[in-house]
């Protein structure tokens, strides 16, 4: 009986081969990822990426061959296994994600304008330049160009193209720093109404 290539690679995946780990994974990233774009709703495609959960889904499979002794008896099986976790990972993504959009405010682009309106009250001023400086205190160091560049009026596509970043990536840290200005915000709110 011959083997195929997948079930000579399962086969060193199970005796613990790193190398074949990669192979596998490269031969089902592809499928994987498909089947997550195919399941994600147009109106979450911003927030988050096929490839975010497919990593996510493959980190997990690892840790269960080399902490819990997980073993697949067929390249079915394992297939399986991988359809069905990217399922479930996909879907608690979106469960959360959904609960962060409603929970989202947008965030007022011309309060963080370098050159703030000349019809602006000293207050409004104060405020957006009050916002600039929590968002780079929040904002990870690698990124505080992006933030420079979107406060001079950059779009995302013209940020990737001059970061060398995917314009989904873009959007991704910039939602991720609004979702951390609103969890602030609420916190702040919280504190101050307890008082």
């Amino acid at each position: 009986m011959t083997t195929t290539p997948l079930e000579a690679l399962l086969e060193k995946l199970c005796s613990g081969d790193v190398t074949a780990a990669e192979q596998v994974f490269l031969a089902y990233e592809p499928y994987l990822r498909l089947v997550v774009r195919r399941m994600l709703p147009a109106s979450l495609r911003r927030k988050f990426d096929s490839v975010d959960v497919v990593h996510s889904v493959w980190a997990d499979l690892l840790h269960g061959f080399r902490e819990s002794g997980w073993r697949f008896e067929t390249v079915a099986h394992l297939r399986s296994f991988l359809l069905k976790a990217t399922r479930n990972r996909f879907l608690d993504n979106v469960r959360r994600t959904r609960r962060e959009v409603a929970s989202e405010r947008p965030v007022d682009l011309a309060a963080m304008q370098a050159g703030v309106g000349q019809g602006d009250r000293p207050s409004e001023i104060a405020q957006a330049n009050d916002l600039w400086e929590r968002m780079l205190q929040m904002c990870a160091e690698a990124h505080r160009p992006l933030l420079d560049l979107r406060r001079q009026g950059c779009t995302l596509e013209e940020i990737a193209r001059q970061t060398g970043y995917h314009p989904g990536h873009v959007r991704r840290i910039f939602s991720d720093l609004a979702r951390q200005l609103a969890a602030a915000n609420q916190t702040e709110t919280e504190e101050t109404q307890a008082q």
